[in-house]
């Protein structure tokens, strides 16, 4: 089953008086495993399309299903969970408390899972920190870590909550070259786990690390292609530790 399924998604602003197709018939499916480039220059639609994935905006019209749930029609509460539940998001500008340790950081998300209640969630957000290389800097707030430790920490903060899908936006954005290699080789890492990653980008040279990538124009998808020699998408695993589903 898909992990992401979109069929004939509209899109439209209205600006001005005259109306403004973000989206334009837009269809396609990402599977569990996938790692996904979209691309696009300013303007392309791929801000909106990451926007919709991640149920922060709904389609004008048209279908968007999310592990086989068609989610268009939720309401907001619903949609509240799923992004909580089943979504991890990493921003350009990391998002991270101030005065706030890295574990605490992390385990920020737990504190709206109900399916996670019970649980300890200092043990698991030093479970995801550790995933990411952290182990050793846990009591660390965002002040005292340099710009690719604070996206690791963003990163954990995505995985702690077991979601379908880490949708990224500019990840590297605020980066220099040698950390934006390390955090690309992070989600490259992740990914061969078994984890699903969509990554919005502008810069080609990071989308040569994903192992599809969808470019964007006007709206609408021009391209939908395999990065040559890129592995062939992993078939996630069940996880161990996921809950019933949102309800």
């Amino acid at each position: 089953m898909e992990t992401i399924l979109l069929k004939d998604a509209q899109k439209i602003f209205t600006l001005g008086g005259e109306k403004v197709h973000a989206l334009d018939g837009v269809s396609l499916s990402i599977m569990p495993g996938d790692f996904v480039a979209v691309m696009g220059a300013s303007g392309s639609g791929k801000s909106t399309l990451m926007n919709i994935f991640g149920c922060l905006d709904t389609l004008t019209s048209g279908e968007y299903l999310l592990e086989g749930r068609n989610v268009s029609g939720m309401d907001k509460k619903h949609l509240a969970d799923i992004r909580n539940q089943r979504i991890g998001f990493v921003f350009q500008g990391f998002n991270l408390l101030p005065r706030t340790s890295a574990l605490e950081n992390v385990q920020l998300p737990l504190f709206y899972n109900r399916h996670k209640k019970g649980l300890n969630p200092k043990k698991l957000a030093a479970e995801a920190l550790d995933r990411v290389g952290l182990a050793n800097r846990m009591s660390h707030e965002p002040s005292q870590l340099s710009g690719g430790q604070q996206q690791r920490v963003a990163i954990a903060r995505a995985l702690v909550n077991d979601p379908a899908i880490i949708l990224a936006d500019e990840p590297t954005g605020n980066l220099d070259s040698k950390t934006t290699l390390d955090v690309l080789t992070l989600f490259k890492d992740l990914n061969q786990q078994g984890i699903t990653i969509v990554l919005v980008t502008h810069e080609a040279d990071v989308g040569e690390h994903a192992q599809r990538v969808i470019a964007m124009r006007d709206g609408k998808v021009i391209s939908d292609d395999l990065n040559a020699g890129s592995k062939p998408p992993i078939q996630a695993a069940p996880s161990p530790v996921r809950r019933e589903a949102v309800s």
